[in-house]
């Protein structure tokens, strides 16, 4: 698996299209792995991974300890309620501590913007950016990219409407790096309070209508409301959110008849997306968190693995 030459996975901005096609066609090779009899192959045996999550999790946290099992290293989950930095150590001496135990990967999530790349520039190890305050979540728009490519055929040439709180969401921000650097054309639609500024120079569209937003669309993804990032309440009511920019039958129905809809997690069932939506048959979100291991451990692979010869058979 050569010609990927990188340390770290910090965002999408560092990637280029061909990286993206190889992490996607790595992971389309590894997704069999999960549907044997035994889930397990020897292919990172040896290698060690630390998983340092200093938010809640359940999707990102699990599916990365999933995926390094399911390639046989050895891992170490901790948390920041776990850690040392209860006591008041700094981020950059915790990191130390642990590269001294000569770990090969990190995997962090962080509420503050650049934790990681902070991370990366003071570690020998490489440093997997599973989250960082408001900015990117590299992983989920990968594991997002693949789920489309594989309902869709193609990313090239698709249109996709983004729809939810755009500007506190560092999951909306990566897939728009992805899909627009893939060739999709991406519109954006959510109250004005949660546009941020400017968000057209990043090659999108703007339409705070839903209804107008989806319209001949062949993907839509609906984000949550990241209500822990806002210092205050950007919209009246719950209700209110859900009547005009909730994901209702009647307004997907104005997409293409082949659309589908897609969710990072967790979902707020009737704030931004209704059940019979979310369990509907557009509905890949399931399809999500299982390409999501898939995905993880192409990523694994190619940063601690892919060098060495050895068949991931």
């Amino acid at each position: 698996m050569a010609g990927f030459d990188h340390k770290d996975l910090l965002g999408m901005a560092q990637l280029s299209v061909e990286d993206i096609d190889l992490i996607l066609d790595t992971a389309e090779s590894l997704k069999e792995i999960s549907e044997r009899d035994v889930k397990k192959v020897p292919t990172l045996r040896g290698k060690s991974i630390i998983n340092f999550f200093y938010e809640p999790s359940t999707r990102t946290r699990t599916s990365f300890e999933v995926a390094a099992k399911r390639l046989s290293a050895d891992t170490l989950s901790l948390s920041a309620s776990t850690s040392s930095i209860v006591k008041g150590e700094t981020l950059v001496d915790t990191a130390r501590n642990l590269q001294a135990m000569n770990p090969d990967l990190i995997v962090l999530r962080h509420s503050s913007t650049g934790a990681p790349h902070l991370l990366a520039r003071v570690m020998e190890a490489g440093v997997i950016n599973a989250g960082d305050g408001v900015n990117e979540h590299p992983t989920q728009a990968l594991l997002d990219l693949y789920t489309i490519r594989e309902k869709k055929g193609k990313i090239n040439g698709l249109n996709v409407a983004i729809i939810g709180d755009i500007a506190h969401s560092r999951v909306a921000r990566s897939n728009i790096i992805g899909l627009t650097k893939m060739g999709a054309r991406v519109t954006v639609s959510g109250p004005p309070t949660m546009m941020p500024v400017e968000i057209e120079s990043m090659g999108v569209n703007v339409e705070y209508d839903p209804r107008k937003a989806v319209e001949e669309k062949d993907v839509v993804m609906v984000l949550r409301i990241q209500l822990e990032r806002q210092s205050k309440l950007l919209f009246p009511t719950l209700r209110e959110y859900s009547r005009f920019f909730g994901l209702s039958q009647a307004v997907i129905e104005r997409a293409k008849e082949d659309a589908i809809v897609m969710h990072p997690g967790p979902m707020n069932r009737g704030v931004e997306i209704e059940s019979d939506v979310a369990d509907g048959n557009r509905s890949v979100i399931l399809d999500q968190v299982a390409n999501g291991v898939a995905v993880r451990m192409s990523i694994l692979y190619l940063l601690i693995g892919g060098a060495r010869s050895d068949s991931v058979d």
